[in-house]
């Protein structure tokens, strides 16, 4: 990231939230359902499928929490009811209480899964930083023992990521590897621009050559074509992978992945705490802040 864009992201907390709305709204589907099944259904029309998500975490209350597991149980009765097909939801587990007791945050996300499951939508639970990131595998080894619709996210940028793999179940196995985003100590996570993009690349060979269903989230080109070349190297079927991106960014490299006869899948966000979530994408995403930045001032 630039100068330029470093200042701006470093001066957000004084950009009035209605600016950071007229950026964000790329990003994010809106701040109601409605709004998120119409960008869904807009992705389709492209040729691409989504994963919704409701947007919300570090949850310190029960009670929000709970509130929360409703508006995922709405979530999928309507993707339900709307036959959106192939449309995937993620959630987080800190919004599901994961910071005030990992017993509770386990019932709530076994609650969603269990309904996701009877209506055969799949349930990707992401991964956020590194306190979270035992408790995190640990949930997900648990209630896929129970339901097999459900997947995991990996960082490539954290040092523990290549032997997470060896941990996952043996079967009917979902993963979504990205770079990771959070800020993160030199101690558990690698630094080097060069280096996370070599480890993302033995993530997901690692998980191809296992036979694990390989989500490839990214938006940088370069491990575009990685990816692209390790799925000829192991003579992948289109249903043994997919790529994922994040809604708003980099349509075109988009439509060239859907051009090459891939399954490519957009990350669409949406709710009433689109501000932090908007706010922390930009400090922390260099790649991010630059294609704001573009969006923003009208840039190439």
């Amino acid at each position: 990231m630039g100068l330029f864009s470093r200042m701006v992201v470093t001066a957000l907390p004084l950009v009035p939230r209605p600016i950071v709305r007229f950026v964000a709204k790329r990003y994010v589907a809106g701040e109601i359902l409605d709004q998120a099944m119409a960008k869904v259904r807009e992705l389709q029309a492209e040729g691409a499928c989504a994963t919704m998500d409701v947007l919300g975490e570090s949850v310190a209350k029960k009670e929000l929490a709970l509130a929360y597991v409703n508006d995922y149980l709405l979530l999928l009765e309507r993707i339900e009811s709307e036959k959106l097909k192939d449309t995937t939801v993620s959630l987080k587990p800190t919004m599901l209480g994961l910071s005030i007791d990992q017993q509770f945050c386990l019932e709530n996300v076994d609650r969603i899964i269990a309904d996701a499951h009877q209506r055969g939508i799949h349930i990707t639970i992401d991964m956020e930083d590194r306190t979270t990131t035992s408790a995190t595998l640990e949930i997900y080894r648990e209630v896929h023992a129970r339901y097999r619709t459900v997947g995991a996210v990996l960082q490539a940028y954290m040092r523990r990521t290549l032997a997470d793999i060896d941990t996952l179940p043996k079967e009917d196995v979902h993963i979504r590897v990205c770079k990771g985003i959070y800020i993160e100590p030199r101690s558990v996570a690698w630094k080097d621009f060069h280096t996370v993009r070599a480890n993302f690349v033995a993530a997901i060979e690692k998980l191809m050559k296992a036979g694990v269903y390989t989500c490839i989230g990214t938006h940088d080109e370069h491990l575009v074509c990685e990816a692209m070349t390790l799925i000829d190297k192991y003579g992948l079927a289109p249903d043994q992978y997919e790529f994922q991106m994040l809604l708003g960014v980099d349509p075109p490299l988009r439509k060239i992945i859907l051009e090459g006869g891939h399954k490519l899948r957009v990350y669409v966000p949406y709710g009433k705490d689109w501000y932090p979530y908007s706010t922390r994408r930009l400090r922390e995403n260099p790649e991010m802040a630059k294609h704001v930045i573009k969006a923003f001032f009208g840039l190439r």
